[in-house]
């Protein structure tokens, strides 16, 4: 579980690190840590969106979604308050923040690599997922 915890903040680490370098280059190096945030809530709802389509796909069932649905917005307040209570509750992300700032140079490139290889999987998941919905004709299943 420690090690879980761990590579969640490693996570974080590595797109603070990478939104505070880009903010430095462009001049807005205001609001790093909700940038951050931001991107990784974009992240897990892909994520989550991901699994739905899916799931859609596997069941061959059409549904029209909107945010006034508990299917919706119970997983989307769930998201935002693990993101709340990990990351800004008692701003516990600085400590590891510090710890993974000591880490090797090799160690972080290696780690960034890795990073940077699950937001692209991520990302072509959700493509993926898409494209396997639109294959569907969905006329034969309302």
């Amino acid at each position: 579980m420690k090690f879980i915890k761990k590579s969640y903040y490693y996570f974080f680490y590595k797109i603070y690190r990478s939104i505070e370098y880009t903010s430095k280059l462009t001049g807005g190096e205001f609001l790093t840590i909700n940038k951050a945030s931001l991107v990784m809530l974009a992240l897990e709802a892909w994520g989550l969106f991901s699994l739905a389509n899916y799931y859609t796909v596997y069941k061959k069932i059409s549904t029209e979604l909107n945010i006034s649905m508990p299917i919706i917005y119970i997983p989307a307040v769930i998201v935002f308050a693990f993101n709340y209570f990990t990351i800004h509750y008692k701003d516990s992300w600085k400590q590891y923040n510090s710890e993974f700032a000591n880490y090797s140079k090799k160690k972080n490139r290696i780690g960034g690599w890795i990073v940077f290889g699950i937001i692209l999987l991520i990302i072509s998941n959700l493509i993926f997922s898409f494209y396997l919905m639109s294959q569907i004709d969905w006329s034969q299943y309302r």
